[in-house]
């Protein structure tokens, strides 16, 4: 009985969040296409950025997911969590990608150039490509030493994701310092476009959730390779006749 409600309630929940994902992107698409004014200087090019952030955010957020995943995997060997790291790390890497697209139609629009090898952008390509670089080492984990090896990636790859937001502050490059979480100083955005930025960030952050979610729970079933039984829930075999 006690499952039974327990699946009904996590379905619930899963449910309640699919709608708020729902909601609140179609009020960041109003705000965005709509409410906000074009940018004083880039004209209706800026409105890029209520894609481009949302996705980079969500992005880190995924791999500070990744990191708190593995370390229980490095530490203690743990199984459990690599559904979840991997999850996120895919979603992690899809948002990068999408980061960098929406970069460059922006940087075309603005810039006149597709893309340029600047700091932000060289440190991006480099933190997808080791995030990458875990999902393959996930993929090709065999036992508790592989698991930990993969984890591993997974905990020092976290070490990209501030060099890539202080990048723009760090070296000089053709990318604009950071919007909102800019070192020491106050967010150069007029409050309209700050509201929409929010939206848009929350309306990210909870479509990915929903993904993640969705993906973990699949990565964790009885036939996914990442489902690995913890040693004290292993089933206990059956007794040998004599």
């Amino acid at each position: 009985m006690r499952d039974n409600r327990g699946h009904v309630a996590a379905a619930r929940g899963r449910g309640a969040l699919a709608l708020a994902a729902a909601l609140s992107t179609a009020l960041a698409l109003v705000l965005a296409l709509v409410v906000a004014p074009p940018d004083a200087v880039q004209g209706d090019a800026q409105r890029w950025m209520y894609l481009h952030v949302p996705a980079a955010w969500s992005a880190y957020l995924c791999f500070a997911v990744v990191l708190l995943a593995c370390l229980p995997v490095v530490l203690r060997g743990a199984g459990r969590p690599l559904p979840v790291a991997r999850a996120a790390a895919e979603a992690g890497v899809v948002l990068t990608a999408v980061t960098l697209a929406t970069g460059s139609v922006w940087g075309a629009q603005t810039w006149g150039s597709w893309w340029v090898w600047d700091a932000r952008v060289t440190t991006t390509v480099a933190m997808g490509l080791v995030y990458v670089a875990f999902l393959a080492a996930l993929a090709l984990a065999r036992g508790p030493g592989g698991r930990r090896a993969a984890g591993a990636v997974g905990v020092l790859g976290f070490l990209m994701v501030p060099v890539v937001h202080l990048s723009v502050v760090w070296w000089r490059t053709l990318h604009q310092p950071p919007t909102v979480l800019a070192p020491g100083t106050g967010a150069p955005i007029a409050p309209v476009m700050a509201w929409t930025l929010g939206v848009s960030v929350l309306a990210c952050t909870l479509l990915t959730t929903v993904v993640v979610l969705e993906r973990a729970g699949r990565g964790a079933g009885q036939g996914s390779p990442l489902a690995v039984a913890e040693p004290d829930q292993a089933r206990p075999r059956l007794p040998v006749a004599p």
